[in-house]
């Protein structure tokens, strides 16, 4: 089974249980067409040309693009940079925190989402929809759909809220585990937003994962 971070729409996506998951999702054009696009066709090259082996980097590298132009697309909806909003999207996700999953860390952005999970059961889905049988997917559904709603209706707007496709990567061990925590508690600081991650509100770690 390949350690693959996906950025597609279409199920099904490797949903291994007993793993960890690291999931980005972004508001709607929070990346240009064209750029996504083109990030998307460049990915696909050379995952075609590539080995198993070589899957892993190359899904790496391309996830630091896609990332690096959500930082800095500042002319994009930057919804979630109003409290109220950002606010929104926090409470769900810890409200589903036990229900759905052990939430393990969170980084709400202006634009995008960072979200690390464990415990994803094909069991706990509550419906018989196509997503039902992947729970990740099916996590996802119900989560960018409560939010969406909340928070169009807190921004007095309409229509699409967040981008369809997503990264989702398991996360192979430990060690890695704790890299993307760390990654995703210093987003603001790369961003050049706070100084310090604790000074970002809108930023958790689960206390059981130690000190950070």
């Amino acid at each position: 089974m390949s350690p693959d971070i996906f950025y597609r729409r279409n199920l099904p996506h490797i949903h291994p249980e007993g793993h960890a998951f690291f999931v980005t999702f972004s508001l709607l054009h929070a990346i240009p067409y064209d750029v996504l696009e083109q990030l998307k066709a460049e990915r696909q090259k050379e995952l075609h040309q590539a080995d198993l082996a070589q899957r892993y980097s190359i899904q790496k590298k391309h996830f630091g693009k896609y990332d690096e132009w959500l930082d800095r697309c500042e002319n994009s909806p930057r919804w979630l940079g109003e409290p109220d909003v950002a606010a929104i999207v926090a409470n769900e996700i810890e409200r589903m925190n036990g229900e759905r999953y052990t939430l393990i860390a969170y980084c709400i952005m202006p634009n995008h989402v960072h979200l690390l999970l464990e415990g994803l059961l094909a069991t706990s889905a509550r419906h018989r929809g196509r997503s039902a049988k992947y729970p990740l997917t099916d996590t996802l559904r119900l989560l960018k759909g409560r939010t969406a709603r909340a928070c169009n209706l807190t921004l007095k707007r309409e229509g699409q809220f967040w981008q369809h496709e997503s990264y989702d990567h398991f996360v192979r061990d430990d060690n890695e585990l704790g890299r993307i925590i760390a990654y995703i508690l210093n987003n603001p600081v790369k961003a050049g937003l706070v100084k310090e991650w604790s000074e970002w509100k809108f930023s958790y770690v689960n206390p059981e994962w130690g000190e950070w």
